[in-house]
């Protein structure tokens, strides 16, 4: 570890990103949004710049202002720009060109919802080259099971079915459906910390990274909120063919009845200055 790093926690530390959602609608200066060209790991949705999928709700009891809502729903038969027709649209943001980064404490508030086959995520991906090759950076994954999230790391050799994985689980009366913050630590040049509510969940070493393939993060990453619908990830956690691929009936009738809500509460990454 090199003097820098050692030194990471004394040296200053500024927020050089901060969203607490409390403008009425999402602050596009912050976000890009994005809309379906290529869908990847055999998704069932559509991504569309809409209200309906993204928008901003009003401050409550548990959100000091508002909370950015990243709501799915059911359109059958709904026909992209480039002629793919899909049965369900959600919303996906990113920060990138407007906020890039080289390690940091990144952090977000997040609520989900429960219904198997759901697919919501805060990772980070990196600006240069091709994924994997990239770097991805998984700080929160889920598939409808409130019992647990997942974090992940993606690069060259140890992508996709990576080894470099874990599963948190949460008590009974504590689950995913709770308001809980999710954050890594990428301050130094040798290790990843995965967090929960402040408490270490997984710790990614260079040597256990180098074993598998090359270490991708010392470049840029630009962050990005989603929720996905099906697919891969789903389908290998709970077997679901039908009627969609990771989606069963009871999830469908959930996002038809409008039940099925991400709720983020803020997004933050702070970084080491000069």
């Amino acid at each position: 570890m090199s003097a820098h790093d050692k030194n990471f926690s004394a040296a200053k530390s500024e927020i050089i990103f901060f969203d607490d959602f409390i403008s009425n609608t999402l602050d596009r200066s912050k976000w890009n949004v994005e809309i379906t060209g290529q869908v990847v790991n055999n998704e069932q949705q559509a991504y569309i710049d809409s209200t309906e999928t993204l928008y901003i709700q009003p401050g409550d009891v548990d959100t000091a202002h508002g909370s950015l809502v990243i709501h799915p729903r059911y359109r059958a038969g709904y026909v992209t720009p480039q002629g793919e027709s899909y049965d369900f649209v959600s919303g996906r943001i990113n920060t990138r060109e407007k906020m890039e980064f080289i390690r940091g404490n990144i952090s977000a508030r997040i609520k989900l919802s429960a219904g198997t086959g759901l697919w919501p995520a805060f990772w980070a991906m990196g600006v240069d080259g091709e994924w994997p090759r990239n770097g991805e950076i998984d700080i929160m994954e889920n598939t409808g099971e409130p019992d647990w999230t997942s974090v992940a790391l993606h690069g060259p050799g140890y992508s996709g079915e990576t080894p470099l994985v874990n599963k948190q689980y949460f008590s009974a009366t504590n689950n995913a459906t709770a308001w809980h913050i999710y954050s890594i630590d990428w301050t130094a040049s040798d290790e990843l910390l995965f967090k929960i509510d402040g408490e270490l969940i997984y710790r990614a070493t260079r040597p256990m990274i180098e074993y598998y393939g090359a270490w991708v993060f010392d470049s840029k990453k630009f962050l990005i909120l989603n929720c996905a619908l099906g697919g891969t990830y789903p389908f290998k956690t709970n077997g679901v063919r039908s009627p969609y691929n990771g989606i069963p009936q009871a999830t469908v009738r959930s996002i038809q009845n409008n039940e099925t809500k991400i709720l983020v509460d803020w997004v933050k990454v702070s970084a080491e200055v000069p």
